[in-house]
């Protein structure tokens, strides 16, 4: 019996140790994991942060971005200095205050007027001194500068998920220059924005230009921008608006002021539509389809009787379609590394987005509503599917 008693005890024991040695080592673990988890996160913010990261707010190329970027370092500097404070009177509290001995009773106090005051004042003496940049730069981001061209107003709306944009037709006063996804502007100068959305909430956002602003349905919002030197840089809706959110992409293309000029009197011309039989065919298809009930091939648009912006379609417009450097809100590349149009990625997108858009773009309104994508009857056939593509890769 004795022999069995120390048995039991020491095999108990054993256990007992074992399943207290596993959870120290399960701890371990955890904090191995934690540990490389942060250093992980750490090692990935830190290489979103160079001046070749598009998105970057960090590395501005516009006045806006610039200014809200030194609000950013005001804000994160009066934080740092509130938290070395207030981190500081804490460690000091902790040695000066600490338990001396079991049966020691602190003394005991309930209030210090002076110090509340004191810790009182000073965050509101700084949080005045953080509302002076920050209150010029909202009235400096909201406000476009009076030495900006009307003919550089520039209208911006949302759809569920795409942008259209809108110019000032130059060679006529009531009507809009229509293009989608791709908006270009004259470096060096101001460009008044004026958003406005088709359905629910979006945010316009180009964060090496300026920050996010609202679009609103029937509450027009304002913004203006301007790029410091040539380039592309990156949009995107900052908003979620529905499933495809993170696909509400376009890109700002930043030129020299001839070539802006240049592009907009080519947006303003009709597409030039070949006479290859396939396109023809491509054409005829367009519109018996239904595809033109969505989708515009006009390159301008009037301007109501007021003088305000009229409805679009509910697609994009498709009058140049085949001069894009980018479809589908930014999502499918059509260009070479020096911006000229590559026609093998043009006819490869355009086939593969007519073939399956939602495998592409989820949630898109095309594949929910054509009858070619919702009535397997009328699906696409390959001879169509080639005519289409002909056609589309003619509207230059």
């Amino acid at each position: 019996m004795i022999d069995l008693g120390i048995g039991v005890s020491t095999k108990l024991e054993t256990e007992s140790i074992n399943q207290i040695y596993g959870t120290f080592m399960t701890f371990d673990r955890l904090k191995i994991f934690g540990r490389l988890s942060g250093l992980s996160l750490l090692v990935l913010a830190t290489l979103a942060c160079y001046p070749d990261q598009n998105m970057s707010t960090f590395f501005t190329d516009g006045p806006v971005a610039k200014r809200q970027l030194d609000v950013f370092w005001w804000i994160l500097a009066g934080g740092m200095i509130v938290t070395v404070l207030v981190e500081a009177a804490l460690i000091y509290a902790i040695f000066k205050y600490r338990r001396k001995s079991e049966d020691y009773i602190p003394y005991q106090t309930h209030g210090n007027n002076k110090l509340e005051l004191t810790w009182t004042i000073i965050p509101v003496i700084l949080l005045a001194i953080l509302m002076v940049p920050i209150i010029q730069t909202l009235f400096y981001s909201a406000n476009t500068p009076d030495h900006a061209k009307a003919e550089y107003t520039l209208d911006a709306i949302g759809h569920q998920w795409w942008f259209e944009f809108r110019y000032p037709n130059p060679a006529d006063p009531g009507s809009q220059i229509v293009t989608a996804n791709e908006v270009y502007i004259p470096v060096n100068e101001p460009i008044a924005i004026r958003l406005e959305s088709e359905d629910v909430i979006h945010s316009f956002w180009v964060p090496k230009l300026a920050g996010k602003v609202d679009m609103v349905p029937s509450n027009g919002n304002t913004m203006w921008f301007q790029a410091d030197k040539v380039g592309e840089y990156f949009g995107q809706c900052a908003e979620y608006c529905g499933s495809s959110h993170a696909n509400m992409k376009f890109k700002v293309i930043a030129v020299e002021k001839a070539d802006f000029d240049a592009w907009l009197s080519h947006q303003a011309s009709k597409a030039v539509e070949h006479t290859d039989p396939l396109a023809k065919t491509g054409a005829a298809l367009f519109k018996d389809l239904g595809c033109s009930g969505c989708h515009s091939l006009k390159p301008e648009i009037n301007l109501k009787s007021d003088g305000s912006i009229a409805k679009g379609r509910v697609g994009p417009n498709l009058a140049h379609l085949a001069s894009r450097r980018h479809l589908l809100a930014g999502m499918l590349e059509n260009s070479n590394s020096d911006g000229s149009i590559n026609n093998a990625y043009l006819q490869d997108n355009l086939r593969n987005w007519l073939q399956d858009p939602d495998k592409i773009k989820p949630g898109n309104i095309m594949s929910s509503r054509a009858q070619i994508y919702t009535d397997p009857n009328k699906s696409l056939t390959e001879e169509q599917l080639s005519a289409l593509v002909s056609y589309l890769t003619t509207l230059k």
